[in-house]
């Protein structure tokens, strides 16, 4: 595991926006796609992160988007290993979020004071208590314009 390089801003993506990210072409994710390929965003995960997009990809659900992309569970892993930056679990947030399970990025994001890009309902109502934590936080980058890296 290594640390967050300071010359480029963290951004933390949940589970759902990493799948839009490596599986399916999400109009939406394509400034995050970019801004993470040049270099521009450092994407910061950790091992529980990755566990948890592992399980997703093998629900029976998603199989078959999996194929029709021409993706297997493998691939999306690889990728998802030469783009995010593991780092060590981050302690309990001062904010709490309904879903146990999207603590983890929540807490992650606090301590590094990152983007954290989520589509997750239970994120999103900690907007303006996320915020005040210095945590922009929104289901796409393209959300975040003042924070966009320019290209």
């Amino acid at each position: 595991m290594s640390t967050p390089d300071a010359a480029r801003p963290p951004v933390v993506v949940d589970t759902n926006v990493v799948l839009d990210l490596l599986v399916f072409p999400d109009p939406a994710a394509a400034p995050l796609r970019a801004a993470v390929a040049d270099g521009a965003l450092c994407w910061l995960a950790t091992v529980p992160m990755r566990e948890e997009l592992a399980r997703v990809l093998h629900y029976p659900k998603l199989a078959p988007r999996l194929a029709f992309y021409g993706r297997s569970a493998f691939e999306v892993l690889a990728a998802f290993d030469t783009r995010a930056r593991l780092v060590p679990i981050a302690p309990k947030a001062g904010v709490t979020c309904r879903d146990p399970d999207d603590q983890k990025f929540v807490d992650l994001a606090v301590a590094h004071r990152a983007m954290l890009l989520s589509k997750d309902h239970a994120v999103l109502c900690l907007k303006k208590r996320l915020l005040a934590l210095g945590v922009a936080t929104a289901p796409s980058l393209a959300s975040l314009p003042r924070l966009t890296p320019p290209g």
